[in-house]
């Protein structure tokens, strides 16, 4: 009875519009309120605290921090000069190239909405003079930038770490493989739609010819140091010079240092707007996760967790079945709700009973990311989807139907990371076997 009043406390506040955070707190204190069960008051407090007083949750603020200053700063127009003199003289090499910088830029921000204004600021002006449609472009560039939350190091990967105790640095790894895939499924179908469609190539080489007289020496140079930062970042947790944590304050130091002083792209005195900016994104994000330590005890206690493990393996007999519900429940659940509560509030209740069925612990998270990242692109709240739609100064539907072929091809690939669990899962145990070595 108590875990139920729980969960029903909980879902009926989120209906009404209560803060997420909030509802976490109401859905607490319900049992012990109403039934005597679930701990005591001041102890909701305690862990209220003690999920705020955590070293790795630093790791978040800074993570994006050092993605504001890396859009700031300009990072997306060298990573996308560099990728597009390879690909963009063939048919769809534009579009590609966005989303190769995506793809790119998703390993230094580690967020989708940051990765879509970057990126996209840059590359709807850009293919628009091109000729290509302006919400079509829009559409491209929502999708892709959900990339930002799969590619590490990810923001997304880091809440799970924090609300299940899964290893950050193997949850990197397993978003490295998956992201890729997405992203050459988006790619081949952007050069269907331009085979098809046809482009302005005679503009297009035009504008490629220009770009290519700077000679590769001189673009490579000039992106170098974007393209170091996250060969540095991941460098550095896997060779274990550092933590996923101390990874994030290094970024946000490598960030300052080529946009103040290789690129002088921003100034001093443009930091405190930029710190503001960080801590705003992250205020929200903060409070649900101190009040997720206390829910989380709370529905221990009352043994929810125990009981949704029992309901699911009860009901469920394999891997791929229960797989096959929960990708259907977080693809909803992406469509209406943010990813950070999201992974917050279902990864510590829902890991245990997966597991018991044989589901890695790694692969569960990639597929939980990828879904949600998905729900970046949908309405009626995906975030990315009013991102790109005001960059484009296009309604936020108008891009959502284009952005339609989009996300069938990144559902194309996401079934192929739900079943085929190597794809998330041999980058970790490659890497296990090397330091066993």
């Amino acid at each position: 009875m108590a875990a139920i009043l729980v969960f029903v406390v909980f879902l009926v506040a989120i209906i009404l519009s209560v803060p997420i955070g909030v509802s976490m707190i109401l859905g607490s204190a319900a049992p012990i309120m109403l039934l005597g069960q679930g701990g005591v008051i001041p102890q909701i407090v305690d862990n209220t605290l003690s999920g705020a007083n955590s070293t790795p949750i630093l790791a978040v603020p800074l993570f994006i921090l050092g993605g504001v200053i890396m859009a700031e700063g300009g990072i997306s127009k060298k990573l996308f000069n560099f990728f597009a003199f390879f690909v963009g003289r063939f048919p769809g090499g534009v579009p590609c190239a966005v989303v190769l910088t995506c793809l790119f830029y998703g390993a230094i921000s580690g967020s989708g909405p940051a990765t879509t204004a970057a990126v996209g600021a840059m590359c709807v002006p850009f293919m628009v003079s091109l000729g290509y449609d302006k919400t079509w472009t829009a559409g491209l560039i929502a999708v892709a930038g959900g990339l930002g939350v799969i590619i590490p190091p990810s923001i997304p990967f880091v809440l799970y770490s924090l609300a299940t105790g899964v290893s950050t640095g193997k949850l990197f790894l397993g978003g490295i493989i998956p992201g890729i895939l997405i992203g050459a499924v988006l790619m081949i179908y952007a050069v269907i739609y331009c085979v098809r469609k046809g482009e302005d190539r005679a503009l297009i080489k035009k504008r490629m010819a220009e770009m290519s007289r700077q000679g590769f020496l001189h673009l490579f140079l000039d992106s170098l140091p974007a393209l170091l930062c996250p060969i540095i970042i991941l460098g550095g947790i896997y060779s274990g010079f550092f933590t996923p944590t101390e990874a994030a304050v290094v970024s946000v130091f490598y960030a300052l240092i080529v946009s103040l002083f290789i690129y002088k792209t921003i100034t001093i005195r443009e930091l405190i707007p930029f710190l503001c900016g960080a801590i705003k994104t992250y205020g929200g994000l903060a409070f649900v996760l101190a009040f997720a330590t206390a829910f989380g005890r709370v529905l221990s206690l009352t043994h929810a967790t125990a009981a949704v493990q029992n309901f699911i393996t009860s009901n469920f007999h394999s891997g791929f079945a229960v797989l096959t519900v929960c990708t259907v429940i977080f693809l909803i659940l992406g469509m209406v709700m943010d990813t950070g509560p999201a992974i917050i509030i279902l990864a510590p209740v829902l890991l245990p009973a997966v597991q018991a069925l044989g589901v890695n612990e790694v692969h569960f998270g990639v597929v939980l990311v990828c879904c949600l990242s998905i729900g970046l692109a949908t309405p009626p709240f995906g975030l990315d989807l009013f991102v790109a739609g005001n960059l484009a100064d296009s309604p936020p539907m108008s891009v959502a139907k284009k952005a339609v072929p989009f996300i069938i091809a990144f559902l194309i690939a996401l079934v192929m990371i739900v079943y085929i669990q190597p794809i998330s899962t041999w980058l970790v145990d490659l890497m296990a076997s090397l330091q066993a070595a």
